[in-house]
C-alpha cells in the first residue's frame, strides 16, 4: 500500500474509541490549549479583521466565529478562528513539522463539527487525525522544499485530513482531498515575514480554508495529485501511521508567560535565569548579548509598533520578561509597545549568530534528540560585572516534561480570564475534560457566545 493509501485509510478508520488512552489524554489536553490560545487571540486586530472579512465575504450560518458575534461558512469561520488561534503566538509546536499544528487543525475541526452536527468524540478524533498527518506531512514538506515555508503550507494537508474525516469521505475521496490540498497549499516564505512582520505570519488561517475547500471539492468528484506521502523516499515516514502516535511526545506547549515566537524563548530564559540567580535590577544592565541560532537571530532587535513585530522579535521579549516577569498578551498587544522602560532595555540587546547553535537547531528540525533551540546570554552590568548563562533551551522539547492537566489549566486561566472571567473559564475547563461525552459542540459554542 502506498503512502497516500496508508494515510487515507488512517483518516477514514480512526475513531475515538479505538485510540489508545495516552492519545485520548493528549487530545483532550490539546483541545484545552488550542481553545485558550483562540480565546486570547480574539483580542488582536488580525482576529477582528479576519472575523469581519469572513462574515462578509464567506457568509453563511454554518459555523461560528468565536467571540465576535458573527457566523460564516465552515471554511470562513475556520479561517477567522485560525487567525485568532495564532494571533498571539501562544499555541503549540509540532515535532518534525517545525511549526504550529493545533492552531490549524482545531479551528477546522470545530467549524466542521458545528456545521455538520458532529459529536465531541468526533471532534477529538479529528484532532488526532490532524496532528498525525501534520507531523508527517510537515516533515516531508521541509525535506522537499528548499525554501522554509510556514505552517499554513503543510497544514493545508492536515486540515484536509480533518475535514475528510469529519465529512466521512470514502478512501479514494480522501486521497483526492489531500492531493488537492497539497497542490493548492499556499506558498509561505516564512523568513520574509520574520524580516517584515505582518498579519500574514504563519499563514495559519489559509490552512483551514484550503483544507476544507479541498475536502468539499473531493466530495464532488474533483481530483488531485498524489501527495509527498506517495514518494518512495518518504514511505517510512508515513508507514507507521495508526500504530505510532507522534503527537503523544511530539506536541510541545508554550509555557504560561510566553506570547512570542518559540525561537526567542531560549534567549528569554537565559536572561531571566541570570537576573533571578544574581538578583539583578534591570536598571543595572548596560548590555545584553545574545548568542543564538540563525532563525532566532533573524528575529532582530527592532522596536515594535505592532503585536506581530513584538512577537517576531528577540529584544522585545527579553526586555519585557525582565521588566514584567512575563511576555504575555499584556506585553505584546499594541497598547503596551510604547512603554519606555521596556523600550530602553530592549535597545540594549545585541544579537550574534553562532554556528554551534545553528547545528543544534538543524538537529532539532530533523527530530534528532541531540538538537534544541538554544541560546546563551551575557549580561554586562553597569558596575563592570559580566554574567554568563551558559547554554539555555527554551522549553520546547520532545518529549516535553512537566506538563499535566493542572499546568494546562493554569495556562488556560492566564490566557482566558482577561477575556472572560475565572468562573466562566472554569466551566469551559470542566466541559473540555469530558468533551467526548458531548452529543455535539453546541454547549461549547453557545457558552462562548453568551460570554
Amino acid at each position: 500500500m502506498d503512502g497516500d493509501s496508508l494515510a487515507a485509510r488512517f483518516i477514514v478508520d480512526t475513531t475515538w474509541d479505538n485510540l489508545p488512552a495516552t492519545v485520548q489524554k493528549k487530545a483532550r489536553m490539546c483541545l484545552l490549549d488550542n481553545l485558550g490560545a483562540t480565546i486570547s487571540g480574539t483580542r488582536t486586530e488580525v482576529s477582528r479583521i479576519a472575523a469581519q472579512f469572513a462574515s462578509i465575504r464567506m457568509p453563511g450560518r454554518g459555523a461560528t466565529i468565536l467571540l465576535h458575534g458573527k457566523k460564516a461558512t465552515a471554511a470562513g469561520a475556520a479561517f477567522a478562528n485560525g487567525c485568532a488561534a495564532n494571533g498571539l503566538d501562544t499555541d503549540d509546536s509540532a515535532r518534525y513539522a517545525y511549526g504550529h499544528a493545533g492552531a490549524q487543525v482545531f479551528p477546522t475541526a470545530l467549524a466542521l463539527a458545528e456545521a455538520q452536527g458532529s459529536t465531541g468524540a468526533d471532534l477529538l478524533s479529528a484532532l488526532v487525525v490532524g496532528y498525525e498527518i501534520a507531523h508527517r506531512m510537515g516533515r516531508c514538506w521541509h525535506d522537499h522544499h528548499e525554501v522554509y515555508q510556514a505552517c499554513g503550507s503543510w497544514g493545508s494537508v492536515a486540515c484536509a485530513a480533518v475535514a475528510a474525516h469529519l465529512m466521512k469521505l470514502e478512501p479514494d475521496q480522501v486521497r483526492q482531498a489531500i492531493g488537492i490540498a497539497e497542490y493548492h497549499a499556499p506558498n509561505l516564505p516564512m523568513m520574509r515575514d520574520i524580516a517584515h512582520p505582518a498579519m500574514v505570519k504563519h499563514g495559519i488561517g489559509w490552512a483551514p480554508l484550503t483544507g476544507i475547500t479541498a475536502a468539499e471539492l473531493a466530495s464532488f468528484g474533483f481530483t488531485g495529485i498524489p501527495t509527498l506521502f506517495s514518494f518512495e523516499k518518504y514511505r517510512e515516514w508515513v508507514a507507521d501511521i495508526g500504530r505510532n502516535y507522534i503527537m503523544v511526545d511530539g506536541v510541545a506547549w508554550k509555557a504560561k508567560g510566553y506570547a512570542c515566537c518559540g525561537w526567542a524563548h531560549a534567549a528569554v530564559e537565559g536572561s531571566r535565569k541570570l537576573v533571578d540567580e544574581h538578583n539583578v535590577d534591570p536598571r543595572q544592565i548596560d548590555r545584553i548579548v545574545v548568542e543564538t541560532f540563525r532563525e532566532s537571530a533573524a528575529l532582530g532587535t527592532r522596536l515594535p509598533k505592532t503585536t506581530e513585530e513584538a512577537q517576531f522579535n528577540l529584544a522585545w521579549p527579553v526586555a519585557a520578561m525582565l521588566v514584567d516577569g512575563e511576555i504575555g498578551p499584556e506585553q505584546t498587544l499594541e497598547r503596551r509597545l510604547q512603554d519606555e522602560t521596556i523600550r530602553t532595555l530592549a535597545g540594549k540587546v545585541e544579537v550574534r549568530e553562532s554556528e554551534e547553535l545553528n547545528e543544534l537547531c538543524l538537529l532539532f528540525e530533523k527530530g534528532d534528540p541531540r538538537g534544541r533551540f538554544a541560546s546563551s546570554v551575557t549580561l554586562h552590568l553597569t558596575d563592570g560585572r559580566r554574567l554568563e548563562s551558559g547554554l539555555v533551551g527554551g522549553g520546547l522539547t520532545f518529549p516535553q516534561p512537566g506538563w499535566d492537566e493542572d499546568t494546562l489549566e493554569e495556562k488556560f486561566h492566564w490566557l482566558v480570564d482577561p477575556v472572560l472571567d475565572k468562573a466562566r473559564a472554569d466551566k469551559l475547563i470542566e466541559l473540555l475534560w469530558r468533551f467526548e461525552e458531548q452529543p455535539g459542540v453546541d454547549e461549547l459554542i453557545g457558552g462562548l457566545q453568551g460570554m
